[in-house]
C-alpha cells in the first residue's frame, strides 16, 4: 500500500500539504489538544497519572468514537486514499502501512519538525 513513507518525492510534498490542511480541521473537530491538557477534573487526592489516563481515554473516545469518520479520513490520506474511499482497503492493510510509516525515521523526523514549527499556532489556538 502506498503511503507517505514509500511514495515518490513528487507525490510526497503535495500529499503532506493535503494532510496538513486536513489535520488542522481534525484538531479542531476532535478537540484533542484541549482534552490532552484538561486538568479541570483533577479530583482531590488524584494523581497526575490518573488525570493523564482520564485525558487519554477522552482523546481516544473523541478520535475513535465521536469523530471516527474524520480519523479514518486522516488515515486514508496518509495512504494516498481519498477519505470517502477509506473502506476500499482492509484494516490489515492500514495497520501494516501505519507500522511502515512509524518505523521510518525520516517520516517521523519530518512530522516532528512540522509540529515544532506549528507550536506557536497550536498554543494560540489553545488560548482562544
Amino acid at each position: 500500500m502506498k503511503n507517505i513513507a514509500n511514495c515518490k518525492p513528487s507525490e510526497f510534498l503535495k500529499q503532506t500539504v493535503k494532510i496538513r490542511k486536513y489535520v488542522a480541521d481534525w484538531l479542531t473537530v476532535t478537540k484533542i489538544l484541549e482534552l490532552r491538557k484538561n486538568n479541570s477534573e483533577l479530583k482531590q487526592g488524584a494523581t497526575v497519572y490518573e488525570q493523564a489516563q482520564t485525558n487519554l481515554y477522552a482523546m481516544l473516545d473523541s478520535v475513535m468514537e465521536d469523530n471516527a469518520d474524520k480519523t479514518l479520513g486522516l488515515l486514508a490520506l496518509l495512504n494516498f486514499v481519498e477519505p470517502e474511499n477509506v473502506d476500499d482497503h482492509t484494516v490489515a492493510e492500514y495497520l501494516g502501512s501505519i507500522g511502515e510509516m512509524l518505523s521510518c525515521p525520516e517520516v517521523l523526523s519530518f512530522f516532528t519538525s512540522l509540529v515544532q514549527l506549528a507550536k506557536p499556532i497550536i498554543s494560540k489556538q489553545l488560548k482562544q
